[in-house]
Formats: structure tokens, sequence, C-alpha cells
């Protein structure tokens, strides 16, 4: 999902670089490779902290993320190529 917020323009204009750049790669890859753009989610990190302050909190830390995300990741398959792809579970 793409989103933007106030005070973060350089990091929402790379994220979305990201998803341009990996789907010019996935049309480069051999049959049964994937390229995908994973957004995580917003997860509690120092960098989430020094924006959002104390309501960082009621996101997942990286530890509980990685519980979702890593069956997440091994489930993406070949026929995900191209596709901006969001953890299950952490919508923003």
């Amino acid at each position: 999902m793409r989103l933007t917020d106030a005070e973060v323009a350089p990091y929402c204009a790379t994220k979305w670089a990201v998803e341009g750049l990996t789907q010019a790669l996935a049309q480069e890859l051999p049959t049964g490779m994937a390229a995908v753009a994973l957004n995580p989610g917003i997860i509690n990190t120092e960098m989430l902290r020094s924006c959002f302050a104390g309501s960082a909190s009621s996101y997942p830390t990286p530890e509980k993320w990685a519980a979702t995300a890593v069956p997440f990741i091994l489930g993406i398959k070949s026929s995900d190529n191209g596709r901006p792809l969001t953890v299950s579970g952490y919508e923003v």
C-alpha cells in the first residue's frame, strides 16, 4: 500500500522508487525466479519512534513482526514476480 506523510517525503519517494526498480528487474529474470518489493508494514523501530514518539509502541516490535513475516516471505512464489507485497497481518 502506498502512503505518504508530512516530514518524510524523501523516505516515501525512495520506497516508491524501490517498487519501480523491482518491477523492472522482475522483467529481466529467468523463468522460476521472482523479485518483489516487500513492504514490511509499520514496525516499532528506533526510526519510527523518532517520528511517531509514543504512538510507535502500538506497532509490533521487529521480533513480533518476524513471527508473521518469515512464513509470509517463505510463501512468496515465482507467480508473485514484479508485485509489490505487504506482509500479511501488518497492512498500513
